[in-house]
């Protein structure tokens, strides 16, 4: 089952990915993240950037994953509509698609900006299916 959703947390933004692999669940997490900041439908997705992480655990590399994510939002003033994650032991390649955010067009509920991601949880599920979660102040 592939899932993106979110969750109150306090004052911040609760993401969740969901999804029969790691590459799914990490894919799920940045949809999530994106329909943060704006509509998913609104997105086109001409653009590709590709994102390369490395990090010693599968937690560590989803933080890495989401945090080299916001940057791209930030620096680039990018949103992103969909992506396509590989993950090869503790190595991640990805490639986001996404475009400029169009101020008059999308509908921006936040800013891309950078945020601190907090109250990580990377796991697999009863079911079989991987969790990717995590907490962001936006």
């Amino acid at each position: 089952m592939l899932r993106a959703e979110h969750f109150a947390h306090g004052t911040d933004i609760g993401i969740r990915g969901i999804g029969p692999t790691r590459e799914a669940a990490f894919e799920q997490a940045a949809i999530a993240l994106t329909a943060i900041v704006t509509d998913l439908a609104d997105v086109a997705v001409p653009e590709p950037v590709t994102i390369d992480c490395e990090a010693a655990r599968d937690d560590l590399l989803l933080v890495d994953w989401l945090n080299r994510l916001i940057d791209e939002m930030a620096v680039r003033d990018m949103v992103f509509g969909r992506f396509a994650v590989a993950i090869a032991g503790r190595r991640l390649h990805a490639t986001a698609w996404g475009e400029r955010v169009d101020r008059e067009r999308h509908a921006l509920a936040v800013e891309p900006k950078r945020a601190t991601l907090t109250a990580l949880k990377f796991e697999r599920l009863p079911d079989g299916d991987w969790l990717a979660q995590c907490v962001i102040d936006v």
